[in-house]
């Protein structure tokens, strides 16, 4: 007698475990039955599992278990289904999956990986290669959107990463220098004559991140309407590369009104640009990036190093606490908060993806915020008593 899909037979190995074989169709090819076998430590945990893949079978939501690998699939995934991912982005995710996934789980067989074999590598990932939680978090986001696509497309019936989200590293925010009035100020006044100084100046008080800063053309400059769109920004390459514009972090084009002082400094800009121009004659080359506000004596990119190199050199001249490029964008953003622009307002300025994101990378400015309204009610209560 035939046994149709889902009947199976329970037995005892030799060496004490059972084993459930079931019947689970047939080969369109050459009509042989297919069978699959499952094991346990005893008869009722196997008879458990014939049970539940019988009633797989009976709904239809039975899924054929994947020969490929971890590693195979990782191949396949990085090559047919990132094509929306920058260059360095999936740059970064190569290099992730060639030395920290691999090498720990590349072997497996995609349908066998379970949350506990992935649980293992990230724990191994930071007591062995000494991997900060950030770098797990990315390498967990990797992972887990590679078997998002293996689930969309039918191949495995569970992610084995998302049980393992809630048990990742906890990252350690990082201490942010905005400088301080008095500091800003100074830093100001040293850096008049600078040449750099107009770009220094642009990226204090708009907040642009340094790809932005320098990916800004004069195409998106309205000083009519005095906005400016932040459409792009200069992609950094690998050693050989050619630099291009790129779109930006999260893709999304915003438009910002700075203050009037910042067009000032633009024209400021503006007019040197041209001077420069003139001076270069023929040299003048702007490559395959045109328009760019910030350029070089002939017209060319200026380098996110240069750039760096520059600021760095600005800033001990000037004498004020050592801080990072990315702290003239830390420093709008408290000065906004602190000028009473409402949280919103500065999210959509810098760029963030929510309001609540701000609020929480800049929370220390806001509850200094509350403290200066307290005084503030304080003296106002004051005055009210006194009447």
């Amino acid at each position: 007698m035939k046994r149709a899909n889902g009947e199976g037979c329970i037995r005892q190995r030799k060496d004490g475990t059972w084993e459930a074989i079931v019947c689970i169709g047939r080969d369109t090819g050459t009509g042989k039955i297919i069978r699959k076998s499952y094991y346990g430590k005893t008869q009722a945990e196997v008879r458990k599992k014939l049970t539940a893949s019988a009633h797989e079978l009976d709904e239809g939501t039975y899924t054929k278990p994947s020969k490929m690998t971890v590693g195979q699939w990782l191949d396949t995934w990085l090559v047919e289904y990132t094509k929306g991912l920058k260059p360095y982005s999936l740059r970064n995710y190569q290099s992730q999956a060639k030395n920290h996934i691999k090498p720990f789980i590349g072997a497996a067989k995609v349908a066998e990986l379970s949350p506990d074999m992935v649980q293992r590598m990230y724990n191994r990932l930071a007591s062995e290669c000494n991997l900060s939680p950030k770098t797990i978090r990315n390498i967990h986001g990797i992972l887990h959107s590679a078997f998002e696509t293996l689930l969309d497309i039918g191949e495995v019936r569970v992610n084995p990463c998302a049980v393992c989200a809630k048990r990742l590293p906890k990252t350690t925010r990082k201490e942010l220098h905005p400088l301080a009035d008095d500091d800003l100020a100074h830093f100001v006044e040293t850096i008049k004559g600078n040449p750099y100084e107009n770009l220094f100046l642009t990226d204090l008080f708009t907040g642009l991140r340094q790809g932005e800063l320098l990916g800004l053309r004069w195409s998106c400059v309205d000083t009519k309407k005095g906005c400016i769109t932040i459409d792009k920004q200069l992609y950094m390459p690998d050693k050989g590369g050619e630099y291009t514009l790129q779109p930006l972090k999260n893709r999304k084009v915003r438009v910002i009104w700075p203050a009037p002082f910042v067009f000032d400094v633009l024209k400021r800009e503006h007019k040197k640009q041209l001077a420069a121009r003139l001076k270069a004659g023929e040299l003048w080359d702007t490559g395959n990036i045109p328009d760019l506000i910030f350029t070089n004596e002939i017209g060319g990119h200026l380098s996110h190093k240069t750039v760096y190199k520059r600021f760095k050199a600005a800033v001990a001249l000037s004498g004020v606490p050592d801080v990072r490029f990315h702290d003239m964008r830390h420093s709008y953003a408290v000065a906004s908060l602190r000028a009473g622009d409402d949280v919103k307002t500065v999210q959509e300025n810098l760029g963030h993806a929510t309001a609540a994101f701000t609020l929480d990378q800049y929370a220390f400015a806001t509850d200094n915020m509350k403290r200066e309204s307290a005084q503030r009610m304080e003296k106002f209560i004051a005055a009210i008593n006194q009447k």
